[in-house]
């Protein structure tokens, strides 16, 4: 079975972008991450998540900058804490994206 990671649906969230399993909005885990919520301490506050629909909510961001432009650094970056290299090691190419889901200078899990 295939999971789509990032859902949208216009009954649920009023149309927002959520993560798979959660009630959480895109939006919202973007404003934890910029908030200094690295992924041991989203993960903790919210069990619900897992590693792999966290990193597609940050790809999906990157992928939609006209709604979530306000996350990124000048220099593309997401703000905030991302994932170090060894918390995105397991993770699927396409998940690993510099400076949008691993962020350089990140402490390692």
């Amino acid at each position: 079975m295939t999971i789509k990671w990032v859902q949208q649906d216009p009954l649920v969230m009023n149309g927002e972008p959520f993560c798979y399993g959660s009630r959480l909005t895109v939006r919202q885990l973007l404003e934890l991450r910029s908030n200094g919520y690295d992924l041991t301490r989203i993960l903790k506050d919210h069990p619900e998540l897992r590693v792999l629909g966290i990193a597609a909510a940050y790809v999906y961001a990157a992928n939609d900058k006209a709604r979530y432009g306000e996350f990124f650094e000048r220099d593309g970056s997401l703000v905030g804490p991302g994932y170090s290299e060894a918390e995105a090691a397991e993770l699927p190419a396409q998940y690993r994206v510099p400076g949008v889901v691993i962020k350089p200078g990140a402490n390692a899990a």
